[in-house]
């Protein structure tokens, strides 16, 4: 389900020149180059959270010149309150608003459309992604010598620290989606991903696609690499899915997601010079 080599060639020398024109349509945010990465962070009802997530991104990240986008994705706690507090502390926070909760997916797009870095790290806001895991995920795309067709760095949680039916839920759920897309990876479900911001925006948009990455950007050409991470213990707050959820969406998803790559346009035009 991937590219041939030539295909993935010609559209990684136009997804970011896409992807601008897109982003303008779609209330992009112009990039800043003196910004290393931009980290995005879902958010819903998360408020008690918000406090440790940033002091360990401080601690983990202050050596590197970033940004983080706190994504309320329509809470009815304090979240909102809390984040606009917590920027008196942290001057490199952003806040961005969901009117109405729109899911995990629309809150990281939100995010990635506002973020001003050509790099994008991802962690979930409930605490489990250990911000100090974030440097490791963004090196692989910062080195002086990153592969120019590496597009996405993906975590992959060990000794998770869930529940055991959440565990196995999560088991069965990867090997079906891993032996149908052949997507290479173990834990698709692990917030923790690092990308490049102009190929993300370049992906057709749907809900649920955060679960997909690996697939999506191996499909369109791009190389996936993949990080072992911790996982920690929830901090505050409790889980906005049931294993059922995840269950009847994910069977909707993986239909979708097949269909989507294979009938995916694998060419970009190009403007022939003139004799």
């Amino acid at each position: 389900m991937r590219l041939s080599t030539r295909a993935g060639e010609s559209y990684r020398r136009q997804a970011n020149n896409t992807a601008r024109g897109r982003g303008k349509e779609q209330g992009m945010e112009t990039t800043d180059q003196r910004l290393e990465f931009s980290v995005v962070i879902p958010m819903k009802n998360e408020a008690g959270n918000v406090g440790q997530i940033l002091e360990d991104l401080k601690a983990a990240c202050g050596a590197h010149r970033f940004e983080v986008l706190l994504v309320d994705d329509g809470s009815t706690d304090a979240t909102e309150q809390v984040i606009r507090k917590a920027q008196d502390s942290y001057p490199w926070v952003r806040l961005v608003r969901h009117p109405v909760s729109g899911g995990q997916s629309a809150a990281v797009h939100s995010g990635v459309l506002k973020a001003r870095a050509e790099v994008i790290c991802t962690l979930d806001g409930d605490g489990q992604n250990p911000p100090s895991e974030v440097p490791r995920l963004v090196a692989p795309l910062l080195a002086e010598d990153a592969p120019e067709d590496l597009g996405l760095v993906a975590g992959q949680r060990v000794k998770r620290q869930d529940t055991l039916s959440k565990r196995l839920a999560s088991r069965f759920a990867n090997a079906l989606r891993g032996w149908l897309l052949n997507d290479k990876t173990r834990d698709t479900g692990c917030g923790l991903k690092a990308f490049r911001r102009n190929v993300f925006l370049e992906i057709p948009y749907f809900n649920n696609m955060h679960r997909y990455l690996p697939a999506m950007f191996s499909a369109y050409g791009w190389k996936v690499a993949h990080v072992d991470v911790s996982h920690a213990p929830r901090h505050s707050g409790t889980s906005k899915y049931t294993n059922f959820q995840r269950a009847l969406a994910g069977i909707h998803d993986l239909i979708g997601v097949t269909w989507l790559i294979r009938r995916r346009k694998i060419t970009r035009p190009m403007e022939g010079d003139r004799p």
